[in-house]
């Protein structure tokens, strides 16, 4: 226990930059953390800390048992947190990060399920299509859709994502049938651009695109929010290509109709990410296992989408 509360009052030490405010920070008095600081160096045989009468100032050694330290007292927090949580409800707040459309679309709507089976987590939800750094803002859950370049998090895919071409009943009525990849030369197109970068999303296709596909010939409506894409298609402006979870309810109530069968570039997914913690917290773990259960229900799974089982020809059948 005395090696404990000297590798405590080292790391208050290094992070208040005192003896005097180590002890303030952690209740006791200069002399006890000096003495503490002063054993740790006896039994290391090596110099910690420069003292000056202003301020202390790690040594090289100091900063290299500093980082060690600081791990051995976080895994043991953890630890702690874990087996208290196995004796708890899960509760606390739990920071979530969304991206719009899927937070709206598949998010949203199994949180008061989830509400009721864990009344005592209380939720804080913000919506960003962004990169967010989930560490500086205390975010514990981050949802991100597309391509996630590796961030040092834990990341797990939850699904696939998959991109369907689509049009309301009454353009389909409207126009010659569309049965071939060259007949999409010849529509009107909604098309998304990204807020990020100003692109506008290319054309998404497992074979060769279209001949004389031209990007900027299909830009008559151009839009930066997913809703925006949604609404317009079911007025009949023309057609969009969109990701799955923008979809679900569309296809599910009839309002669009899919024309080809769904596009699944490589690398594009709706992935999960959370810091590192060798033991995660309850509420973090409470909120997974629920949003995993809740695809699965919908017919989804790391490896597969509810798309994938649409028939083009009779009436669709999408889980709820």
């Amino acid at each position: 226990m005395d090696k404990f509360n000297s590798l405590k009052m080292f790391v208050s030490a290094h992070e208040h930059g005192s003896f005097g405010a180590a002890a303030s920070a952690l209740g006791t008095d200069p002399s006890t953390v000096s003495k503490a600081i002063r054993r740790l160096e006896q039994q290391l045989q090596y110099q910690l800390f420069h003292r000056t009468t202003r301020r202390l100032q790690i040594t090289p050694a100091g900063l290299e048992y500093l980082e060690t330290v600081k791990k051995l007292l976080l895994e043991l927090d953890e630890c702690e947190q874990h087996l208290a949580s196995n004796n708890e409800a899960a509760s606390g707040t739990l920071k979530l990060n969304l991206p719009v459309s899927y937070g709206r679309s598949y998010v949203l709507p199994l949180l008061p399920a989830f509400s009721e089976k864990y009344p005592d987590i209380k939720l804080e939800i913000t919506f960003s299509d962004e990169y967010v750094d989930i560490i500086e803002q205390g975010i514990d859950i981050s949802i991100r859709t597309g391509t996630v370049a590796d961030s040092g998090l834990i990341m797990q895919q939850l699904s696939p994502m998959d991109f369907l071409i689509c049009a309301a009943p009454n353009y389909l009525e409207s126009r010659d049938t569309i049965s071939t990849l060259d007949h999409l030369n010849h529509q009107d197109w909604i098309r998304y651009r990204f807020k990020q970068t100003g692109r506008v999303m290319p054309l998404l296709l497992n074979q060769t695109a279209p001949a004389n596909w031209d990007d900027k010939q299909h830009d008559r409506y151009i839009v930066d929010d997913g809703q925006a894409l949604l609404s317009l298609c079911e007025a009949g402006f023309g057609l969009i290509q969109a990701p799955h979870f923008l979809l679900h309810k569309s296809l599910q109530q009839g309002t669009l109709r899919p024309i080809f069968a769904p596009v699944n570039p490589d690398g594009f997914g709706v992935y999960l990410l959370y810091p590192k913690r060798h033991f995660p917290s309850r509420k973090v773990t409470a909120f997974i296992d629920h949003l995993k259960l809740s695809l699965a229900n919908m017919g989804e799974t790391t490896h597969h989408t509810w798309a994938r089982n649409l028939d083009l020809l009779d009436p669709l059948s999408i889980p709820d």
